[in-house]
């Protein structure tokens, strides 16, 4: 990792508040199920926000979750999901993460360490974030795009 003290020149970075644009935004995954087929689905995201100061390797961003609405089209396996035995979204409706630290890998690519916490359970994973792109919506506000995957063992948060 880059020392945070120092400035690192990113092409296209812009320092700003972005706040995610929900309806442009989605949460999705996809696990094996019985070991035979794929089960997908998605979760509501809550918000998301990045501060991107002039040093973007001391930008903070921070996500949430909404653990209540996860749907794979079922509505019996998206109950169970919700119950005790999973998600338990009554004790803890909201999933979140918080970014700790940046990698600059290039011009495209940036991963993001942070905590997410699921169940009460923090566990720090990194995000590679590739970056889209970016434009003006027709209102005049700046759009920045980036898509990420990350995998995730359930078993870690309980």
């Amino acid at each position: 990792m880059t020392d945070s003290t120092s400035t690192v020149d990113v092409p296209g970075y812009k320092a700003g508040t972005w706040v995610l644009d929900p309806s442009h935004s989605e949460v999705t995954f996809s696990l094996r199920h019985m070991m035979i087929s794929k089960v997908r689905g998605e979760f509501g995201v809550k918000s998301a926000t990045i501060e991107a100061p002039e040093n973007p390797l001391e930008a903070k961003v921070t996500a949430s979750v909404d653990a209540t609405s996860i749907s794979t089209n079922d509505e019996n396996r998206d109950k169970h999901l919700r119950s005790a035995d999973f998600f338990d979204v009554e004790k803890y409706p909201t999933i979140t993460f918080v970014g700790t630290g940046f990698d600059i890998l290039d011009a495209e690519t940036v991963n993001v360490t942070g905590d997410l916490t699921i169940k009460d359970v923090t566990r720090s994973i990194t995000i590679p974030l590739a970056y889209q792109g970016e434009a003006k919506d027709p209102f005049g506000n700046d759009r920045i795009g980036f898509e990420g995957q990350v995998q995730v063992s359930r078993q870690e948060f309980g």
